[in-house]
């Protein structure tokens, strides 16, 4: 299970990539736990400057904006890709689609 952290005050730019998130992860059925970070101290360990920010298993992948739908999915399909097998129909856009993978999982 993927662990994704959003980081940020608890502003209401914040809350929306909490929402896109979760929403994200419902409709592809994504095997994740989401918490929010708002501990400005905690925050600050992951050199953030501007929120809100996003951290997949440990790994800081965007912060100062809210990203759409379709950015939060590449974002996890790239994470996700890493572990999951291609026969996965959510994982189509990832690595496993391209002609370079012969092998069928990535």
């Amino acid at each position: 299970m993927k662990i994704i952290k959003v980081l940020g005050s608890g502003c209401g730019k914040c809350a929306t990539v909490d929402q896109v998130v979760k929403e994200v992860i419902a409709e592809n059925n994504f095997d994740a736990q989401v918490e929010k970070v708002e501990d400005i101290q905690k925050i600050m360990e992951y050199n953030v400057m501007s929120t809100p920010a996003l951290v997949i298993d440990e790994k800081l992948v965007l912060t100062g904006k809210v990203p759409t739908k379709d950015e939060v999915k590449a974002l996890l399909v790239d994470n996700f890709a890493n572990n999951a097998c291609c026969s996965d129909e959510n994982l189509d856009s990832s690595c496993c689609s391209s002609e370079e993978n012969e092998s069928g999982c990535c």
